[in-house]
């Protein structure tokens, strides 16, 4: 067990080696109740890894502002760089490909599911208003403007902000505070946004 948990991709692997025999005992004992072959299925494990890149990502996003940007001002000046340099690069690797995987996963699934353009347009191409189309589109513009943030903003200013890319100490401090800006932005839209997520699967 220990040569498992004690390697990042073994652990992962037997994650998924689990899962699978998680589904074939489901399955066995009852009875082999849905079509693994099927659009229900197949719109389910679109659905399975929306949700687990979007807990990636949104762990990642509350991570960084619960965790490491109240945190910086406590840390020695000497043990900084370490997080600069190490810590902060390999999470927003993580981070912002993960955005990328929960917004195609997200609009995959809204197609295989044939609401997409109901959600996009917040039920305008109905003609009338439905309650699950105008929540999960909520949801689904609120995440693609976390996604812009993360990609166009959050990560180009970051490469400054931490060296990644050139830039004078000026520069560096601003981009550092427009990084964290908008990264405080898509922490606030998350809220709303995994709200009107959660809703549109639940209440309506």
């Amino acid at each position: 067990m220990a040569a498992i948990l004690s390697n990042l991709r073994n652990t992962v692997i037997a994650g998924i080696v689990l899962t699978i025999i998680m589904v074939v005992v489901v399955s066995a004992v009852t009875g082999g109740g849905f079509d693994m072959g099927g659009h229900a299925y197949s719109a389910f494990i679109m659905r399975w890894l929306h949700v687990l890149s979007g807990v990636m990502w949104v762990g990642l996003l509350y991570y960084f502002n619960f965790v490491q940007i109240p945190n910086m001002p406590n840390i020695p000046d000497e043990q900084k760089p370490a997080i600069g340099k190490v810590i902060a690069p390999a999470a927003l690797f993580w981070f912002r490909w993960a955005a990328m995987a929960t917004i195609v996963t997200g609009l995959l699934l809204a197609m295989m599911n044939g609401y997409l353009l109901d959600a996009l347009t917040l039920g305008a191409m109905e003609g009338f208003v439905v309650d699950k189309s105008l929540a999960i589109g909520i949801g689904m513009w609120l995440g693609i403007i976390m996604w812009f943030n993360v990609w166009f903003v959050i990560w180009p200013n970051q490469k400054k902000a931490l060296g990644i890319v050139d830039a004078d100490a000026e520069t560096k401090a601003a981009s550092a505070r427009t990084a964290m800006l908008f990264s405080r932005t898509n922490t606030l839209l998350s809220i709303p946004m995994l709200y009107a997520m959660v809703s549109a699967q639940n209440l309506f």
